[in-house]
């Protein structure tokens, strides 16, 4: 018997709207026999400033440089800030020179999902900006694409792109993620492992 294939789910999350999407995307990997594990970027902000902003704490594995090497593929889950992805993320990405130096990360598959504030608060650049990373560290994308036809809903508001899952969270904490935005995202994990599939 092979051994499942291994992706890791590499979030940011300050008000649990990312790490809920994160779930449901390890949700749809393991369905599809991957050993999928759900990790969070080490916090830059100062406790001081994470308290008056009212931010929860996780319980989840903080993810190392030498940790990401050891997926065969990678999920990332990007609060947006000004139509990037967060400091915090940015921050570690930067941490992995050496994976850079080494190609350590080449040829291993990529994929992304978002929360913003607002319906146009930067779903897709988010996701736009986020790629040259992933060329640089020779990662290979994998989209969410058209082809469930759930991001056609025109009902209701969703923060899903053909980039890959998200949600809209506006700071007043007023919304959770939505049950379509959590079955897009499912679907995101679903999707990413029928590609993992395809390697030998």
């Amino acid at each position: 018997m092979s051994t499942p294939k291994k992706v890791y789910v590499v979030i940011h999350s300050l008000w649990g709207h990312i790490k809920t999407l994160g779930e449901e995307v390890v949700v749809g990997l393991k369905e599809s026999g991957v050993d999928a594990k759900l990790w969070t970027v080490k916090e830059t902000l100062p406790q001081e400033v994470l308290d008056k902003m009212h931010a929860q704490k996780w319980d989840l594995p903080i993810i190392t440089p030498t940790e990401l090497a050891q997926a065969d593929g990678i999920i990332f889950g990007l609060c947006t800030r000004y139509g990037t992805a967060s400091a915090q993320m940015r921050t570690f990405l930067d941490s992995t020179g050496q994976l850079f130096a080494s190609a350590a990360l080449d040829g291993k598959f990529a994929g992304v999902f978002t929360s913003t504030s607002s319906q146009h608060g930067g779903v897709e650049t988010t996701a736009l900006t986020f790629l040259p990373t992933l060329a640089h560290l020779g990662m290979i994308f994998v989209p969410l694409g058209y082809k469930s036809g759930l991001l056609g809903t025109v009902t209701e508001v969703i923060g899903a792109s053909p980039y890959g899952a998200g949600t809209i969270a506006p700071s007043d904490g007023s919304r959770n993620v939505s049950d379509l935005e959590k079955k897009i995202a499912r679907m995101q994990g679903t999707q990413f492992a029928s590609v993992l599939a395809r390697l030998k």
